[in-house]
Parts: structure tokens; C-alpha cells; sequence
């Protein structure tokens, strides 16, 4: 990928070539080299929603747990392939793999997918990506049986949080707002 500065325009993906994958045994290296790539977030490997955010854990940990998910076959999330590399990451999976993410959750609901987080490498950032991978995440968890999607995005202006998608995308989607989490976050719903 090419270097970034400040008034570098973002890179442009061609959408119509973007393979989304889901993340399997058999598919997590590609997960794992997104997340490798230098300014990735692999302080987290996405796993702040999967574990009390009061324990302390080290980097290669949260990889280690990821990596066992994965290998358990625990559903984690969609990537997003262009040209034989891997440009962007959706975690969504049933909503029962994540700890607590709101304080209306209601644990006794079954179906119900969640998409809490979105990568895209700087450069590839303003081309459309995170809206194809919110669509290809739509798809994905329908297809493996959602009957509710939930989401946590954040307004654009938010200074936090937005790693979990903006709340205008979700909007254009058919998404309803049904309440808040924290200060921030509107949880958003979708229905089959």
C-alpha cells in the first residue's frame, strides 16, 4: 500500500473486485496479515468486545484468544480481499460471543447477530470499503441464520468509538435506532 500523508487522497478501491471471506481455520491467515500490517490494530485483534475491558491483557494474549475462537470455529467476522491481499476486517458474529454491549441487552433473545467493530488501512479510508463491508456483514449474518443485526455506531462527529461504524451508514441500510450505550454509541437494529 502506499504511503499516507495528511493530503494524500485516499486510495480508491475498485468495489466491484472486493472478495468478502468469512474467518475460519482455514481462512485466519488472512486475518492475521491484516491485523500484522503496520498501523493495524493489533493492540486489540478485536477482541475489547470479547473480554472484560477491566482485565489487563498483553498484545500477543488478545492474539492468542482470537486465534483459539477462530480455531474453536466461534464465528468472528468478515475480510475484505482485493488483488490477493487483505484490505479491510467487520467483526460480526451471533451477538452471544461478545460480552455485554449494552445495558438493555436483553441475553435471553436468541438470533441476534452483532457487528462491533471495522478496520480499514488508512489509505484505503473515504473509498467506499467500510459501507461494501457493512453490506457484505448484512449478508453474511442473514445468511448464517440472523434474525436481528445489531450495531453500536457512533454519530461522525463522535471523538471515540469509531471503529464501530458511523450511525448514517446504518441508517441508509434500514437500520432503527432502539437505544443508547453509554454517551456515544446508538444501538441499531435490523430485522429479517
Amino acid at each position: 500500500m502506499p504511503n499516507s500523508s495528511n493530503d494524500s487522497p485516499p486510495e480508491k478501491p475498485d468495489l466491484a473486485l472486493v472478495r468478502f471471506i468469512d474467518v475460519t481455520r482455514e481462512t485466519r491467515g488472512r486475518f492475521e496479515n491484516l491485523f500484522e500490517q503496520p498501523g493495524a490494530p493489533k493492540y486489540c485483534w478485536c477482541m475489547a468486545w470479547r473480554h472484560s475491558s477491566r482485565e489487563h491483557i498483553q498484545n500477543d494474549e488478545k492474539k492468542r484468544m482470537m486465534m483459539a475462537l477462530i480455531d474453536e470455529g466461534t464465528p468472528v467476522g468478515i475480510v475484505a480481499e482485493l488483488d490477493g491481499r487483505t484490505v479491510g476486517w467487520c467483526s460480526v458474529a451471533p451477538r452471544e460471543t461478545y460480552r455485554k454491549l449494552s445495558k438493555q441487552q436483553d441475553d435471553s433473545e436468541t438470533g441476534v447477530w452483532s457487528i462491533v467493530c471495522f478496520y480499514v488501512p488508512r489509505p484505503l479510508r473515504g473509498g467506499g470499503l467500510a459501507s461494501a463491508l457493512l453490506d457484505a456483514a448484512i449478508k453474511h449474518a442473514f445468511a448464517k441464520g440472523a434474525r436481528v443485526i445489531e450495531a453500536y455506531p457512533v454519530d461522525e462527529a463522535a471523538p471515540s468509538y469509531r471503529f464501530m461504524g458511523f450511525r448514517d451508514m446504518f441508517v441508509a441500510r434500514g437500520f432503527h435506532e432502539v437505544g443508547t450505550a453509554g454517551t456515544r454509541r446508538h444501538v441499531m437494529r435490523l430485522m429479517r
